[in-house]
């Protein structure tokens, strides 16, 4: 499984007509494949869209679109109100419980880290330490590396249900001593050198709400 990962800055003021435009062209786009999520970002950069789309391999993607434009009506017609476009190919790592659609937030945070190449292997050994009990406290939603577009980067995705939820449980796993994960120790070591961290809200249409 891929998940391409879409990310779309617009012009101020563009966000509800862009959103009105997609959803309504979407109803006619997931006859050929569903979304997995469409957000908006509410606190981080602004006027910023991102929405996922799963394949089981790049063969698939590229049928799909195809499909889709060929059928008429896609891509939305949201061109005018678009300042910048990013697409990335994430790659999932770990054994997660599958989300289903359906009302996990509705406040998503998306954390987008940097590592030096070569370090992926490290980090993944030391997460998969500390995860196990961070997930005891709420679960995450996915937890992604890039595999194309923006290298070495991964993502990782927490629903809650308030801002004031994700402030208390990520004291709580603070305080419990084992996360964030340890950035290693000899041969295991490895630095990050930029986080970025974004608070989304999905839009009417996105199946995960």
């Amino acid at each position: 499984m891929i998940y391409e990962m879409r990310t779309y800055d617009l012009k101020p003021r563009t966000l509800a007509e862009v959103m009105k435009r997609f959803g309504e062209a979407y109803e006619k786009r997931r006859k050929f494949s569903e979304l997995y999520a469409f957000w908006y970002t509410e606190i981080g950069p602004l006027n910023q869209i991102i929405h996922v789309w799963p394949y089981e391999n790049l063969e698939e993607r590229a049928r799909i679109r195809a499909a889709a434009v060929k059928d008429g009506g896609w891509p939305p017609r949201t061109g005018e109100f678009i300042a910048r476009m990013r697409s990335d190919i994430m790659m999932p790592w770990g054994d997660l419980p599958a989300v289903e659609p359906g009302k996990v937030g509705p406040y998503f945070e998306m954390r987008s880290y940097c590592f030096n190449p070569g370090d992926l292997p490290k980090i993944q050994a030391s997460w998969a330490q500390a995860l196990p009990n961070r997930l005891k406290l709420s679960p995450l939603l996915a937890l992604w590396y890039s595999e194309l577009g923006e290298l070495n980067r991964f993502v990782h995705i927490w629903p809650y249900r308030s801002l004031d939820q994700r402030m208390a449980l990520r004291q709580q796993a603070i305080a419990s001593g084992g996360w964030p994960p340890t950035l290693g120790q000899g041969d295991a070591a490895y630095n990050l050198i930029t986080q970025e961290t974004k608070i989304l809200l999905a839009a009417p249409f996105s199946p995960l709400q």
